[in-house]
């Protein structure tokens, strides 16, 4: 069964920083990502790494602000998050999928099966 189980999540003010984590179980992926939603927002994608290669994509919006990396010998994803605004709350939601695709790690909500039940992340000016 495919757990993923997102974590560190809270409220900071603007400019500071936080770190996500999302621990995986119960199988194999090719690409994990994360994704976030703000209210009355479609769901959008923040970052996504390739897990067999650390090839990784990010949102224009958090590129220089945001890290997304693994720690492979604890089947874990990390979001680091720095400068923080506003506009990043949201709830975090950390995903997956087992089969590559060609291309630069997707970002489109569509391309990933497996979903965590997110962690909320306000960011207060």
């Amino acid at each position: 069964q495919v757990q993923l189980v997102e974590s560190g999540g809270g409220s900071v003010q603007a400019g500071g920083s936080l770190r996500l984590s999302c621990a995986a179980s119960g199988y194999s992926s090719a690409y994990m990502g994360w994704f976030r939603q703000a209210p009355g927002k479609e769901r959008e994608g923040v970052a996504a790494i390739y897990t067999q290669g650390s090839t990784t994509s990010y949102a224009d919006s958090v590129k220089g602000r945001f890290t997304i990396s693994q720690d492979n010998a604890k089947n874990t994803l990390y979001l680091q998050m720095h400068a923080l605004t506003r506009e990043d709350t949201a709830m975090y939601y950390c995903a997956a999928r087992a089969t590559k695709l060609s291309g630069p790690p997707p970002l489109s909500s569509v391309y990933y099966p497996y979903w965590g039940q997110g962690t909320q992340v306000t960011v207060s000016s």
